[in-house]
């Protein structure tokens, strides 16, 4: 009797262990579900963000090629084309800050990419462990449940003595 008691309270430590890692992994599922999301979100944000981007370096590039023009244009007018080579200076740099920006805005995008990668074979991987942590906890509740039949069985067989 002890020992089906000492067994059934094992198997209830058991089972609540079990219960508990199931629970783990569930939060930490969901955490890395709320990360992907994010991580989702800020891929998107990045895209808009290179997107803008690449047409203010378009936009910078039709003024640049605008004021080339107007400095051609202008080239008997010293002090006028002067003030148009310092402008022209000013939306090429303008545009080199731009296409830099993009550069760094495209680089962070790539590892985002490959940062939410990681991450979904991470929660692919965590969902595969508590698909076999639900298995082992159906198999233990099985096994505590027949373990309980065997119990009320020798109990009613004890009374009956």
């Amino acid at each position: 009797m002890d020992r089906i008691k000492e067994k059934m309270n094992q198997l209830r430590i058991e089972a609540d262990g079990a219960k508990e890692e199931v629970e783990e992994h569930k939060a930490k599922v969901k955490a890395l579900e709320q990360d992907n999301l994010q991580k989702e979100q800020e891929i998107t944000s990045l895209q808009h963000k290179n997107g803008l981007l690449e047409a203010e370096v378009e936009k910078l590039e039709a003024h640049i090629k605008d004021h080339k023009v107007a400095a051609e244009e202008g080239h008997q007018h010293g002090t006028q084309n002067e003030a148009l080579q310092r402008r022209l200076q000013l939306l090429e740099e303008e545009a080199e800050e731009a296409d830099k920006n993009l550069r760094e805005t495209n680089d962070k995008l790539r590892q985002t990419d490959v940062k939410a990668g990681h991450f979904e074979r991470k929660v692919q991987a965590l969902e595969q462990d508590r698909d076999q942590w639900e298995a082992k906890y159906e198999e233990m509740a099985k096994k505590y449940d027949a373990s309980q039949k065997e119990l009320e069985a020798f109990q009613l067989e004890i009374s009956n003595i």
